[in-house]
Parts: C-alpha cells; sequence; structure tokens
C-alpha cells in the first residue's frame, strides 16, 4: 500500500496550532516494533538538531499492547529520548514470564499422543468444575506496569505543558460497546458514535490491563463505569475508528504505528498456499489478524478519502465550518511479522506451543509454518523476536527519514517540538 503522504507546512516546529498525535495500534508482543520505530524518531531529531528534552506527541493514544508503549511514553513526556530508552531496554529485555503464567495449560505438557490427549480431558474436565476465565493468566504484566509505567506523573506533566491528553481504548463484554478513555490536560467534551464512547478520567493499569487482554488469551479487566461494574477485553475488539480519538483529541496530523503489514499481497494457489485442514493455532491467528489488523487498514483507507474530498472544497467554503484536513503518516513493517515469528516460535513455552498446535520453525511445510506462526506473534515475548521487530521498526522508519522530517518540520531551523 502506498503511504499516505506527509505535506510540509510553514513553521511546522513552532506551529501549536497544528498539535501531532501518535497512535500506537495493538498486537501483543508484535509491540515491539513500535518501540523500534520510537527509538528512530528519537535518533532522527537528535540528527535534526532537536537535543532538547521535551515530547513531540502532545497527544498519544494507544490499544491494546500499543496503549501499554502509549502510556509508558506519555508518563515520560518531558524527556522524549529517555522515555524511549526505558521503553526499548523493557522489550530488548522481555521473557514469556514476564507477561504471562501458562499454569492452566500444564495438564497438557506431556509428551507422546495419547498422553496428550489424556491431558486434554482431564484440562477439559478442570475447566469444566473451575470455570476459568482464560488460557493464559496476566497476573506478571500487572506487576509489570507498576514499573512501566507511573500514572501518578500524568497530572504535574500534563500542567507543565509536556502533554495535551492520554487515550487508550477497551471494549466492555458487558455492554458491547467500545470505549476510549481518557485523560487531558483541560476538560474536553466526550464524544459518542454508534456502539462507541469516550470516557473522561484518570487512567489507570487497569485500563492499560483492560486494553492489553487479548480475547480468550487473558482475562477481561473489571472497571467501573456509570455508578456499575464492567469488564473489559482487547481495545481491538469492535474498534472501527482506530485513528479518530486522536482527531477528538485536537490532534491535526497523526503518525500512525502499525502492527502488522496493512495489505498482504493477493494469495494464490501454489506451493505456499496451505493445504489440508487449519490448525487451531491457524484458525486463531487469522482470528486475531482479523482483530488487531484489518480496522487500522479501512480506517487509513477512509480519512485519506476524506482528505481527498476536502481538497476539492475551496478553502472559503470551509473557513466557518470545523472541517480540516488531517495529516497522516503510516509506519507500518515492510515484512511479515508471522514470518519473523515463524523462526522464533521455538521461544515459546512449550505448553503454550503445544497447546496451540504450533509446528514449530518453518521449514519445507514453509506456508503451515508461517500460518501456524501468526498466533505465537502475539504471545512472543521473548528476546529475540522482540529484538528483531524493534530493529525492523528503526529500519523502516530510518528508510522514511524525509517523510519523517515534513511531518515534524525538522528539514527548518531547529526550534521548540510541536
Amino acid at each position: 500500500m502506498p503511504h499516505p503522504p506527509a505535506s510540509a507546512s510553514p513553521s511546522r516546529a513552532s506551529d501549536a496550532a497544528s498539535p501531532a498525535g501518535l497512535l500506537l495500534t495493538g498486537g501483543g508482543a508484535r509491540a515491539a516494533y513500535q518501540v523500534g520505530v520510537l527509538e528512530a524518531l528519537a535518533d532522527l531529531r537528535r540528527e535534526a538538531g532537536r537535543q532538547q528534552a521535551g515530547n513531540p506527541f502532545p497527544i498519544i493514544t494507544g490499544t491494546s499492547a500499543g496503549a501499554i508503549n502509549a502510556a509508558a511514553l506519555a508518563c515520560g513526556a518531558a524527556d522524549f529520548d529517555h522515555a524511549v530508552r526505558h521503553i526499548a531496554d523493557v522489550w530488548q529485555q522481555f521473557r514469556p514470564e514476564q507477561v504471562y503464567r501458562a499454569d492452566g495449560l500444564h495438564l497438557l505438557d506431556v509428551a507422546g499422543r495419547w498422553r496428550m490427549l489424556y491431558g486434554l480431558a482431564r484440562l477439559l474436565a478442570r475447566w469444566r468444575r473451575e470455570q476459568p476465565r482464560s488460557l493464559l493468566d496476566n497476573a506478571p504484566l500487572a506487576d509489570l506496569l507498576q514499573h512501566l509505567v507511573p500514572l501518578d506523573r500524568l497530572p504535574r506533566l500534563m500542567r507543565d505543558g509536556h502533554l495535551r491528553a492520554l487515550a487508550v481504548t477497551a471494549s466492555s463484554y458487558s455492554s458491547g460497546e467500545h470505549f476510549t478513555f481518557y485523560q487531558s490536560a483541560v476538560p474536553m467534551q466526550p464524544w459518542v458514535r454508534s456502539q462507541r464512547q469516550a470516557v473522561p478520567g484518570p487512567i489507570t493499569h487497569a485500563h492499560l490491563l483492560a486494553s492489553s487482554a487479548i480475547p480468550f488469551v487473558f482475562p477481561a479487566t473489571a472497571i467501573a463505569h456509570g455508578g456499575h461494574t464492567e469488564y473489559f477485553g482487547d481495545g481491538s475488539m469492535r474498534q472501527s475508528a482506530p485513528i479518530s480519538a486522536a482527531i477528538h483529541l485536537g490532534a491535526r496530523r497523526v503518525l500512525v504505528v502499525g502492527a502488522g503489514r496493512l495489505h498482504e499481497p493477493q494469495a494464490s494457489q501454489g506451493p505456499n498456499t496451505l493445504a489440508g485442514y487449519p490448525t487451531l493455532a491457524q484458525i486463531a491467528g487469522h482470528a486475531m489478524s482479523s482483530i488487531f489488523l484489518d480496522a487500522l487498514a479501512v480506517d487509513v483507507e477512509r480519512l485519506q478519502r476524506i482528505n481527498q474530498t476536502l481538497s476539492l472544497v475551496p478553502p472559503e467554503a470551509r473557513r466557518d465550518t470545523h472541517l480540516r484536513p488531517v495529516e497522516l503518516l503510516v509506519i507500518a513493517p515492510s515484512e511479515r511479522i508471522d514470518v519473523i515469528a515463524a523462526r522464533h516460535v521455538d521461544a515459546l513455552p512449550g505448553v503454550v506451543r503445544r497447546a496451540f498446535g504450533h509446528r514449530g520453525p518453518a521449514n519445507a511445510d514453509g506456508a503451515a509454518a508461517t500460518q501456524s506462526s501468526a498466533l505465537a506473534s502475539y504471545l512472543l515475548f521473548d528476546t529475540g523476536f522482540t529484538r528483531e521487530l524493534m530493529a525492523l521498526g528503526r529500519a523502516d522508519t530510518l528508510a522514511r527519514r524525509e517523510a519523517v522530517r515534513r511531518f515534524f518540520g525538522w528539514d527548518e531551523a531547529p526550534g521548540r517540538d510541536s
């Protein structure tokens, strides 16, 4: 897909009327790619002579694992470079046990087909008795958030002008509505759309756990809302307009960092086409891609069409309206992340790998291995995988160097961040 152009504007670096927004999308362990993008942005910012402390994104939004990265970045908004280094240090050292426990699947951690079937029967019987809430327990992630995301800093950072707003999304299992929870420096009117609503108030770790709770895999999170408690899961579910939160919060230009290629080459029958009945891992990976990737591609195309339509309206006709074009820069992986995951699938805890039917690293059956690894790519919180994604994010961003410089106005004389 061709990337949306990042048009230059006069004195961009000092144009407070054109605040930049950042959208970090969902995707579990795939969010490591975002960290590489942020590292490259920090490098390009210093290269352009913007070495001073500050934050190039006054409006930060995130979904799923992207919500955690977004909140961590917002909590370090007084010093963008330092915040990025802190986030990168965590992702470079990731291990699965820092994010989840697979205790509920231990009965499957046996060798041999018959013992596997026996373990599965025992597991199903146990689940029928205990009614488990998810396949994996993300309690370790809750502990990690205390260290990675000091949300108590947000009010001061907003008072000092380092940050205008932070927003994270989650989907309510209780009501079926999609929610954007946002915290802003000044009161902002919440918005309501069909099956979507925005809720102002302090962002908490519960919001981050809810936003990143991959359906079926991690448990729902209870959050008080409207005088009662609702249970929330991953913010990518039912998210029909991922970019809208940044725009509602005042962004006039948005940098979108994807967690997967927005458009894959059309598949055709051939040696790389999957044959035979799909495994559970292949079905789940396909479902995850539908949840995490499809809505963003549609929203990007919709915004491009709106911008094109607005370009046909004379400026004088738009002057007395709220209609404004939104500048968009999209950075997304240049390689298929599930292909990368296929090289690292053995790093998954053995019980998780066997429970979902992963077939191991790519080999002669390349198509099957790759499609099996789509699900693994969301759970591969392992240094080998996360570091490779971070390197890809850096490379993809540096390859768009000129577009990034135009987006921020860094091709002008050094000034303060917008």
